[in-house]
């Protein structure tokens, strides 16, 4: 698709890292276009991908976009607290529900940290994945101008290693999840 100049760039989407590794591998023995992005999932309450995914993109300079950077908005809201998304999203029911109980430490640390800064949560989970080495850009599914606003105000809100410690302190390791869940 490249050299057809059909596309600019290739990149990957929610795949193990050895099968990244297998399509990075292919693409070099061949001399194909090279992979420079991985779009996968990842945020404060899905962090799976750190393991090995996020090692692999950095070694190899590919950028990583992930999708779902507040959790289909659990992360931007109280628990419990509904929106006309969330009671008729059954992928973020399969993917987010069977964590909920051990998710709550984490979200409830977002809100305590977006209430001593006084930003919106939505701007402090962004700001701690914007953090991360190797996240190039979250996947912003923005459906209300203020959604942009807090996207880019994430990019200046520098949290501070305890911040970052008190986000992260609280999570227990998930179930791979993602386009197969069941």
């Amino acid at each position: 698709m490249v050299k057809a100049g059909k596309a600019r760039y290739v990149g990957a989407s929610s795949m193990f890292a050895w099968q990244f590794c297998k399509a990075l591998y292919t693409s070099r023995l061949h001399g194909w276009t090279g992979f420079v992005s991985m779009q996968n999932h990842l945020n404060l309450i899905y962090r799976e991908e750190e393991r090995e995914m996020l090692p692999l993109c950095l070694d190899q300079r590919i950028a990583v976009l992930p999708w779902s950077p507040l959790a289909r908005g659990r992360l931007a809201r109280d628990p419990g607290e509904a929106t006309p998304r969330s009671g008729g999203d059954a992928f973020a029911d399969r993917m987010y529900d069977p964590t909920a109980d051990a998710d709550r430490a984490i979200v409830d640390a977002v809100g305590a940290i977006a209430k001593e800064r006084g930003v919106p949560r939505a701007q402090v989970a962004m700001a701690w994945l914007l953090q991360k080495p190797g996240v190039t850009s979250p996947i912003v599914g923005a459906v209300k101008p203020h959604h942009l606003t807090d996207a880019a105000a994430a990019v200046a809100l520098k949290l501070t290693a305890d911040e970052i410690r008190r986000l992260e302190a609280p999570y227990r390791p998930h179930a791979v999840a993602g386009i197969g869940v069941r």
